[in-house]
Formats: structure tokens, sequence, C-alpha cells
């Protein structure tokens, strides 16, 4: 979901020609999917985590937070630390992190070691995301550029619609060191596939992060950015303790909660097709006027939350709205950059990784200290947040 408006506005105007290369896409595809699936696993698994390893829900919320601090900070160097290294290199490298990371999630028997595993998919989510771009562009011809991208997008939808729920699903039978090795295979089936597939791609220079810097430095991206920071910072405050919420306050059982989840992803991938439309004519009303309305969700969850029927029609709601700003701040960061839509992307790539780690790491802290209340409540105050500061990107917008 996140990572879906990201790719879509990473697209540079000059791509150039280039020989087709699909399975290499296929290959690139198969691992987002498992990226993603890996990410977001733990959040439909929270709790016999928590149980098996003797910590809090909270505790063990944090590896969502470990793994995107160092996507944050991957995803800003990665490209100077290989700058001399063949690109093909690099992608079948961060895939292996990938594998090493699932294995030593699945064998851990100790809380440091989950963290060192959920950071090491941190390094392969942030240098996987900030290059595959620029990757995709140089595999096929200029005018397959969407179609390609397209098939990336498709591989990150399908994960974030099936990653919590099959995560339930599977915990339930394997348990959750299981539910994290199913993952492991398809891991290494990316990464033999993308070895064979990518052809030699050498190193072509790009610019740093002082030119993210710049960025930053007009108006209307810095405003932008703030919107987007508190947009997922809410979003994951929530989130990610789904789990714990719906087994102690709405006390349903694993295959309610699998189905809940579901119907949810679904939910997610409908308000991804339907809100394209609006996009056009209606941007700014999209990016102030949803936030709102996900806030108004997190709190019918903290005053119906015991309600299995209206927690489900909440949840459903939670989905289809949940993935229509992301799409839409995608949509405008190609207006607003339409020159430096590339460095835009991996700035927003960062920004997003970081906010969903505050989310995470701040609502695990509220979540244990104050209650499942606060943490929801929090996430409503901090989407108000990021409509308030959309309005303020329209004003700079219109009115330069």
């Amino acid at each position: 979901m996140t990572h879906q408006s990201v790719i879509q506005s990473s697209i540079h105007p000059e791509s150039q020609a280039a020989p087709a290369a699909w399975g290499a896409v296929f290959a690139m595809a198969l691992c987002v999917a498992v990226l993603i699936a890996s990410e977001f696993m733990p959040v439909s698994l929270l709790s016999p985590i928590a149980g098996d390893l003797g910590i809090t829900d909270g505790r063990a919320g944090q590896a969502i937070s470990v793994s995107g601090i160092f996507a944050v900070v991957t995803s800003l160097f990665v490209s100077n630390f290989t700058r001399r290294i063949d690109r093909r290199l690099v992608l079948v490298s961060l895939s292996l992190i990938l594998v090493i990371s699932g294995l030593v999630v699945t064998f851990a028997q100790y809380y440091s070691v989950l963290m060192v595993g959920r950071a090491l998919l941190g390094v392969a989510i942030g240098g996987f995301w900030s290059m595959s771009t620029a990757i995709v562009m140089r595999l096929v011809p200029a005018d397959s550029v969407p179609k390609a991208l397209a098939t990336l997008n498709a591989g990150n939808a399908i994960a974030a619609t099936i990653s919590a729920p099959l995560g339930s699903m599977l915990g339930s039978y394997v348990g959750w060191r299981g539910a994290f090795f199913a993952v492991v295979p398809l891991a290494l089936l990316s990464l033999v596939w993308q070895w064979l597939s990518l052809p030699s791609l050498p190193p072509r220079k790009r610019e740093g992060p002082p030119h993210v810097i710049r960025l930053l430095r007009r108006k209307q991206v810095a405003l932008g950015m703030a919107s987007i920071t508190l947009l997922f910072a809410g979003q994951f405050a929530l989130f990610t303790y789904l789990r714990p919420f719906l087994e102690t306050v709405t006390a349903v059982s694993v295959s309610t909660l699998s189905l809940l989840l579901l119907l949810m992803g679904l939910a997610g991938v409908a308000g991804t097709y339907l809100i394209s439309g609006l996009l056009q004519t209606r941007l700014f009303s999209v990016l102030s006027v949803v936030p709102i309305a996900m806030a108004a969700v997190a709190v019918g969850l903290v005053a119906f939350g015991t309600s299995v029927p209206i927690t489900a029609i909440l949840l459903v709601g939670w989905g289809l709205l949940g993935t229509a700003v992301p799409v839409g701040w995608g949509t405008w960061l190609t207006r607003a950059m339409p020159d430096d839509a590339e460095a835009g992307g991996g700035l927003q790539v960062a920004t997003i990784q970081l906010a969903i780690t505050f989310g995470a790491s701040l609502g695990g802290v509220l979540f244990d200290g104050a209650g499942w209340q606060t943490t929801f409540l929090f996430a409503a105050l901090t989407l108000v947040g990021s409509s308030m500061f959309a309005v303020l990107v329209w004003r700079a917008t219109v009115k330069p």
C-alpha cells in the first residue's frame, strides 16, 4: 500500500529505451511481494510473538519500528555506498539479506536476535525500494516503463492485502516462526531468479542527499512531507496494534480475526481503484478530507470496539480510506516536482519509513503505558494534523 504510490511517483520523464528483460521485472516483483509481506507480517502475530519471547505487545510492535529505522538509513545512503558496484549484484545482495533476515527471525530465541533479523529486513527494504524504479527503467523500453512499474506494484498490492490475514492463519497452524519461515523459500526463489534474469547494470552517476535537502527548502515540499509523516504515523500507530485490540477488546477468534484483516485488505485494493478518478480534479479534497474520515474511524473503534459488526464495518472503512491518501500524495509529487520526480520519490520513501517507525514505536509505548484507547486517539489526532498540513500545501500551491 505504502510503497505503491511512492514507486509510481518516482518515474523519471527521460527514461531511455532498453532491451526488454521482463523475466527480471517479474523476479523483482516477487522480491517486492516478499519484502512487503515480511515487513507487515508482525501485525497479525504480535500476541504469539510476545507470548513466546516473554515480552509485551508494545515491545513486540517495535519489530516493525526497527525495520523502518534501517530502511530510512539505507534508502538515503545505499546509492553512495554502492556507487561503483553493478546494480545486478546490489539487487541480488539485498535479496540475500532478505533470505538471511527471514532465517534469523524464524529461529530467534531472544528479543535482541529478533530485532537483528528485523533490522536486516529494513536494510533490504530501503535498498531495494530506493533503486528499483531506476533499475526497471533500464530493463525495458521507455514506453513499457509504466507497465513494468505496474508489475512491481501488483506484487506490492497483493502482499499488502494478504500478509496480515495469511500470517494470522499460518500462525494458528504452524506458529509465528513457521509463518515467518514460509516466506524464506519465496525470497530464495526471487534471489535465484534475479541472478539468472538480470543483465549487467553498471552504475550510473546519481545525485546524493544534498539534492534531497534542496527539495525540502521548497515550502510546498516541506509542508507535503509533514502531512505525509503525520498520515503514516497515525495510520501505523493504529494498524500495528489491531490484533491485540481485536483479541482483547472485540474478543474475536483467530478465524474471525483473519477474515476481518482480509476484508480490510480487499477494501484497500478497492480503494486504490476507486480513488483514481477523483485525483484528477479533486486531489486536495482527497488529501485533506480522507484523513479526517480515518480519524473518525479511529474514534469509532474506541467508542464501539466491543461490537463485532460495527468493528468490522469500521475496519473495512479504514482499509478503503487508508489506500486513498498515499496514492493521492504520489499524484501530488509528480505535479509538484515534475523535474525532480526521482529524487522526490526517494525522499518520500525515507519520509514514509520514518513515519511508520515513529507511529509504530510511539503507539507501542502508549499501548503499554496508557492503554489501547490512548494509542487509537493518538492516531486520530495525528491524522487530523495530516489533514491540516494538506490544506496548507493546497494554499502554498494556489498562492506560491
